[in-house]
């Protein structure tokens, strides 16, 4: 809202300093530090409501060390992680950009399932929370949303060589000339195209592309009217699996929170690159128009992140509870999938995946062996993976260092992606 604002005293009056809301860089810093503003100002505050409230982490007892010291610290606290993505992506950003209204739709949305969930466990003292069936079906809807709206909303495009998108048959919404050049390279003019595609990124394959549409292709379908097909199910089947696998992660004092910053921060660094006519080309990554948008939530939502950590780092003072997580799986899905890269997800949430793998793995194998042997037998001391180090006497502290210097590493991989193929 401010950013119309300011546009408007600039065009009217001219006020000094007004322009400067057109600069991406300058809303993507602005909204880091109000987003962290946020955090500190507001997060203490809740915190003492929910101890007031006695809204408090109830803990089973697994035999893990220092369990029963958690025990009454106040959950829920991804409402400090909503009013921290919220607030400065309401004032900083285009609410009408449609990547901006995705993100919103999907920030409030995933926060209110798992808002209820948490209610459900907390206030209403049901262990199981939410049914497992209606946070699917939560999912899913999320996935149908983003889905459809890619597939059908005029400004999701993708910039194309004119001749490639008459190539290839997409439908083509606009076409221009411009100058296209790479870095350190001579300008040339070349009919450009905006055209509506399931294109996205693929790592480490020459031409650094890959369409859905492949797949129909394949099988002698029209691609034109059938794509939904095969397009929102891979949505959906992405938003359900990153969201949940980020809320089995959430076991440790500061582990999804920070985990979530460095892939916060590496999200920023793939907006910026794919909405940069000029190094898109040089990378050779797919130009989105109008995505701009999307580096200032990305920067608004690592300041959240970092801000909650001020208060979840070990020992936490609160927890996010499935208001948090949920919501940051929702993001980070949302945004790699709005971004084109979302086969990215196996690299950079390689540590979400993990320990979302080290449960099926387990439940899996303790099935298989106790119908074959009669015994259940077990891989891991305990899942989700965080909790086998746990077991293995390993200092909490530690845990969570070596998993965020282990996500640096896969958000170091993730990013070198970009060039090499």
């Amino acid at each position: 809202m401010l950013y119309y604002l300011f546009e408007y005293l600039d065009k009217q009056f001219n006020l000094p300093g007004a322009g400067l809301v057109h600069y991406i860089t300058f809303r993507a810093a602005a909204g880091i530090i109000l987003a962290l503003v946020v955090s500190m100002i507001f997060g203490n505050r809740i915190i003492r409501s929910l101890k007031k409230m006695q809204i408090g982490e109830t803990v089973r007892d697994l035999g893990l060390e220092g369990q029963k010291a958690k025990e009454g610290t106040p959950t829920m606290g991804g409402l400090i992680i909503f009013l921290a993505v919220m607030v400065p992506t309401l004032l900083f950003t285009k609410v009408l950009n449609v990547y901006i209204i995705l993100m919103i739709v999907t920030t409030v949305w995933m926060t209110g399932i798992g808002f209820l969930d948490d209610y459900i466990k907390v206030v209403n003292k049901k262990k199981a929370g939410l049914r497992p069936r209606f946070k699917i079906i939560g999912q899913v809807g999320l996935g149908l949303i983003v889905g459809i709206t890619m597939l059908f909303h005029s400004q999701i495009l993708v910039r194309m060589p004119l001749e490639m998108a008459q190539q290839n048959g997409y439908e083509i919404v606009k076409t221009f000339k411009t100058e296209v050049s790479a870095v350190n390279e001579a300008k040339t003019v070349q009919e450009m195209a905006y055209v509506k595609s399931t294109l996205t990124n693929l790592p480490f394959v020459k031409g650094n592309e890959f369409n859905y549409a492949f797949f129909l292709d394949i099988v002698g379908i029209d691609a034109k009217d059938w794509i939904w097909l095969i397009f929102i199910p891979a949505i959906v089947f992405i938003i359900t699996l990153v969201s949940n696998a980020t809320n089995l992660t959430d076991g440790l004092d500061g582990l999804t929170s920070g985990l979530s910053a460095i892939v916060g921060a590496t999200l920023g660094v793939m907006a910026y690159v794919s909405s940069n006519t000029i190094i898109a080309d040089y990378l050779n990554i797919l130009y989105l128009p109008f995505s701009e948008e999307l580096v200032v939530f990305s920067a608004i939502f690592l300041g959240a992140m970092v801000g909650f950590l001020w208060h979840n780092s070990y020992p936490a003072k609160v927890f996010m509870g499935d208001t948090g997580s949920l919501a940051i799986g929702g993001i980070i899905a949302t945004l790699a999938i709005l971004l084109r890269k979302e086969l990215l997800i196996p690299i950079l949430c390689g540590v979400f995946l993990a320990e979302a793998l080290s449960v099926v793995i387990q439940v899996s194998y303790f099935k298989y062996t106790k119908k074959k042997f009669g015994v259940g037998k077990r891989v891991f001391l305990m899942t989700p993976l965080h909790h086998h180090f746990q077991k293995l006497n390993m200092n909490e502290s530690k845990i969570v260092t070596r998993f965020w210097i282990v996500g640096i590493m896969l958000a170091v991989i993730t990013i070198i992606t970009l060039k090499v193929r």
